[in-house]
């Protein structure tokens, strides 16, 4: 008699990325000869800066590059990206216990929640908010209390109902987002003071995700500029979207010398380290000037007025006022729910846009499109969408 296998539980819990098996159909109807538009994945299309290319590879010719590394990552690193934080957020961290490089901030997600949490505690994600922030977490046994941000509140947290789910024991992480993703709003130095108070009344962490905070956005900000943030608070940054390195898998996680053993503790048990040249080149990318920023923000600039008029085009209404490398906007009265509404775009337009259902139950009623598309592209798109009925 065979013995039939069984998966984990939690592979019965948790779904697929979303977005994993949406490309498999986007790629499909790509070799049918479809010619999709992609306004979906906010992966940049762009390339990094060439100074920063031609450092990895001239690292990639030093033959002792090629070795393992260790998680902490090379002292060059932690020293530019704590310069980093200085130059661009007023913040200081210390190079040698304050910041930890991460194989992407979505690796340090996970990191995050395994330093902090225990089968069974509670953690708290936006709704609408990034998917991994709850795919990860029921991953590790947390129980997941989504807590809403809503359109007529400028996408801020509810402190009253902050409150009242804190009152009731064992939360011990919250997870927060801005620039947001999906919604495109800021944060004001209020926020986030009002966030670190409640985090420190409660004693619940409030982990920052801040990789966004350089599109189309004059003014980064950090959580860890509030007085005392670092006793509380873990922020997750990144090359990603900034340097144009997705795929490179840059990012960082930073707080106090406590919290961030804790965390490397973890990775060390994870992970080798990155490939040295790419941390060589993460450097150089760290070191550009404010002109590189201005040039990816004038092209991104373009893009957005495009993203303006597909939205307007699909008769949806949105803020002027958002920031970041997609336009969230809402739908128009009686078109249905925001996956059918993508669906048809999708197969009646060939043009791909996320429906914002996918971010929580207040993202229903959105969808979202990414500016990581070619302007000539983004027009092709809006042309066919004209056509829609």
């Amino acid at each position: 008699m065979e013995i039939k296998i069984s998966p984990a539980e939690r592979v019965n819990e948790i779904k697929e990325y979303w977005f994993a098996g949406k490309m498999r159909e986007v790629a499909r109807m790509n070799m049918e000869g479809q010619d999709v538009v992609s306004l979906g994945v906010g992966g940049p299309d762009r390339m990094p800066s060439l100074e920063v290319v031609e450092t990895l590879c001239e690292s990639a010719k030093t033959p002792g590059n090629h070795s393992y590394q260790i998680a902490s990552g090379i002292p060059a690193l932690r020293n530019a990206m704590s310069n980093w934080y200085k130059r661009n957020y007023n913040v200081t961290l210390n190079p040698e216990s304050e910041i930890l490089p991460l194989i992407g901030s979505k690796e340090g997600v996970l990191h995050v929640g395994l330093a902090f949490l225990n089968p069974g505690d509670k953690v708290l994600v936006p709704n609408p908010g990034y998917m991994t922030y709850t795919g990860v977490n029921k991953m590790l046994g947390a129980e997941v209390i989504p807590y809403n941000l809503l359109a007529d509140e400028g996408w801020q947290p509810d402190f009253e109902q902050l409150e009242s789910i804190a009152r009731e024991g064992g939360v011990k992480l919250m997870w927060v987002n801005y620039p947001n993703m999906p919604t495109g709003a800021l944060a004001s130095r209020e926020l986030f003071e009002k966030l670190i108070a409640f985090g420190k009344k409660h004693g619940i962490v409030i982990a920052h995700d801040n990789p966004y905070s350089f599109i189309l956005n004059d003014n980064p900000m950090s959580i860890l500029e509030v007085d005392g943030a670092k006793e509380i608070a873990i922020e997750l940054n990144s090359l990603s979207k900034s340097h144009n390195m997705a795929g490179w898998r840059m990012g960082m996680v930073s707080s106090n010398a406590e919290f961030i053993t804790w965390i490397r503790k973890m990775k060390s048990n994870i992970d080798s380290g990155q490939f040295k040249p790419i941390m060589e080149a993460a450097i150089k990318a760290l070191n550009v000037d404010n002109d590189w920023y201005k040039e990816l923000n004038s092209v991104y600039a373009s893009r957005r007025k495009v993203a303006e008029q597909i939205m307007t085009e699909l008769g949806c209404s949105f803020d002027p006022e958002q920031r970041g490398l997609f336009l969230w906007g809402k739908l128009p009265e009686g078109v249905g729910d925001s996956a059918s509404f993508a669906d048809k775009v999708l197969k009646e337009a060939r043009v791909f846009i996320v429906p914002g259902f996918i971010f929580g139950s207040n993202g229903e009623g959105y969808i979202r499109i990414s500016l990581c598309a070619t302007v000539e592209r983004m027009r092709t798109a809006l042309d066919r969408v004209k056509g829609l009925k």
